[in-house]
Order: structure tokens, then sequence, then C-alpha cells
């Protein structure tokens, strides 16, 4: 199998970090230091070597490094499917957000076609007991990473129901304005559906075929209220039948944006919600262990993994365990964690990175391996 990994990466005034540099190996990386030292804020950089706003969803201005904000920039050397890419992501001041691959300008888009990077994050414990939104955006993360162009079915449909919704909270009933945009929205509905529906067959199909010491995740997506129809057409002839209902809400009520997922902890037949703590971490683990086990068939390599704190309601146990199938992936993982003991399971399987932080400026000390 081929290899998707970072050999350099560099940071320039990027939150706490003024200015940064890591020689990378292709192995697991465990990062360590105090809380507030900057650890995250690596795990970010590299997630935005991925289409998206990142593992915190921050817009552009708000990652510069205070007080100068003059800007900020991510560097990388991608070994990709045995062809190297050099990459750089940067915004400057009043700017969005630019890529370039390999000296040259690209869209976001063309980062999902080079790399694959999945990441789970402290906020995510509370994903089985809050609301769907959350749910949704973690399906959706997963889906992109099986089919790059997801997101560009679900910018589709959110700019096509913004405009319905107008339309309804205004009054307005030209019909065919509401066909139009109805007929938008249910071709990209469609898309992402399917897409949907593929992206958990295959995190299934990863789980069914896998020996690890995660429990199996039953995933299933659930409607508010009547199952949505399939294909374009019948979600078209939805939208048009509800237009007098989502009238009086002032809103569309139905379609793929209210669509939950749902999960089943298969060995003890409990929903996720209902588990404890610890089996809740433990699901979201195995969903990522899956969902990376099934991208190195797909994409024909590993993704690169990014887990922030991931030691926190994890044994030491468990923590091996966790080292283990990462090595056995062959994926290269950045790891955060607050003391270098919690990596002890990793050995010299793992590079090791610790991170100071002194006047609001962090600092990276690389062992030598």
């Amino acid at each position: 199998m081929s290899v998707l990994a970072l050999t350099e990466l560099s940071l320039s005034h990027f939150r706490s970090h003024r200015v940064g540099r890591l020689a990378l190996e292709g192995r697991p990386v465990a990062i360590f230091g105090p809380n507030g030292a900057g650890k995250t804020n690596i795990l970010e950089a590299v997630s935005l070597l991925s289409p998206g706003r990142g593992l915190r969803r921050a817009a552009v201005e708000e990652i510069a490094r205070r007080p100068q904000a003059l800007g900020w920039k991510v560097s990388a050397r991608l070994e990709s499917l045995w062809q190297v890419h050099e990459i750089e992501t940067w915004a400057e001041p009043g700017g969005g957000r630019q890529v370039r691959i390999d000296g040259k300008a690209a869209a976001q888009s063309a980062l999902g076609r080079i790399a694959r990077v999945l990441w789970l994050v402290p906020a995510m414990d509370r994903l089985w007991t809050e609301g769907a939104e959350g749910r949704r955006r973690f399906l959706d993360r997963i889906t992109l990473s099986f089919e790059p162009g997801h997101g560009e079915a679900v910018l589709a449909y959110e700019k096509a129901m913004r405009e319905r919704n107008r339309l309804l909270k205004e009054d307005i009933r030209d019909g065919n304005w509401f066909a139009a945009l109805e007929g938008q929205m249910a071709e990209a509905g469609a898309r992402i559906g399917a897409n949907r529906g593929l992206a958990l067959a295959r995190i299934a199909e990863a789980q069914a075929g896998a020996e690890t010491a995660f429990p199996v995740a039953e995933l299933s997506l659930t409607h508010p209220e009547v199952p949505l129809p399939e294909g374009a057409a019948a979600l078209a002839e939805t939208f048009a039948a509800a237009r007098r209902r989502d009238g009086a809400a002032g809103r569309t009520l139905m379609g793929p944006h209210r669509v939950d997922m749902a999960a089943i902890y298969a060995a003890k037949g409990v929903a996720a919600d209902q588990c404890s703590t610890g089996e809740q971490k433990a699901l979201l683990i195995s969903l990522v262990l899956a969902n990376a086990r099934a991208l190195a068939q797909d994409f024909g390599a590993p993704p690169i993994l990014l887990l922030d704190e991931v030691a926190a309601h994890l044994d030491a146990g468990r923590r091996a365990a966790l080292y283990d199938e990462i090595a056995g992936l062959g994926a290269q993982a950045f790891m955060t964690g607050t003391g270098r003991e919690l990596f002890d399971a990793l050995g010299a399987r793992g590079q090791y990175v610790e991170v100071t932080e002194a006047g609001g400026t962090s600092a990276l000390r690389q062992e030598e391996t």
C-alpha cells in the first residue's frame, strides 16, 4: 500500500506559533505539553491541508497570531500515492483563505484529491448527547472523506434552500420561482443522500471485517418526520407539496438538512446516548478507525489522523490498543496529550514533540530518534 504522510510542516504566525517547523518521517507523532501550550494549534494547521474550515471551524481572521494580525501561513511537504506535493495555505489580513499546490493556485477541493485527513477532538465527546447538527456535520465529514465533491453538493443545497426560505418568509407565491429552487435543492439533495448512504455502507463494511479492541457502532440515518424519498424527482415533489406548511413556519421543514445519525453499541444493543462516557469515546474512536480502514482501501493509502487529547477517557489498555491499531494501519497520526507518559505504549514507533509556551508564544522541541 502507498503512503500518505507529511514529511515537513511549517507554521508562520499561526495562533500561538510565531514560527514553527517539524521534520517528519511518516510515523505517528506524539505531541505533549501543558494545557494551553499550543498543541491543538498544530493539529488545526494540519487539518487546513484538507478542504473546509479545519477542526475548529474557525474564520480565517481568528487564526492569525495576536496582537500582530499579520495574516498566517501553513506550508507542508506531502508524500501521497508515490508523488510528492508542496502545499501552502494562508490568509492575508482582510482576505480569504488561499491554497497553492506545487507552486500553482488551487481550489480547496483540490486538497481532497491528494490527501485525506480525519480528526477527533474533545468537543466531539458530546456528539451522541447534543443536537443533531453536530452529528450531521460529523456524518458529512465522513462522507467528504470518501467523496470530495460532497461539500459542493451541500453548499449548492444550502444556497438554494436559503433562497427558498426567503420566499417563504416574504410570502412570495411565484410557483415558477419555487419550482426552480426546489429543483436545485432536489438535485443536490439526492446527491447528498446517495453520498451519505454510500459512506455509511463503507463504514459498516470496514467495521464488520476488522478485529479491533474498540466496539462496533451500528449507524443509521433518521429524519424527524417521514423518511425522505430517494431521487431528485421525488424530493422535488416533496418540497412542492410542503410549500403551504413551510410558508406557515417560514422555513423548509423537510430535507437532507434535517437528517440525523443514530448509533447503537452493537454488542450491547444500547443507543450511544445511553452509553457511559468511556463507551461513547470508544465508539467515536471505532468510527474514526473504521473510516481510516475504508479510506486506505478506497484511496490507496491510510489517511492522516488528528487525535486531540485522545487519551482522555481511555485506560492504559485501550490506549495501547489504539496505538497498535494506528501502527497496524500504517497511518501517520498526530496525537496530543499533557504528558509524554501517555504515549509510553507507542514506544519507538512514534516521533515525539514537546510544546511549551512563554509570554503567549509557543515553542517546539522535537526529540531526536
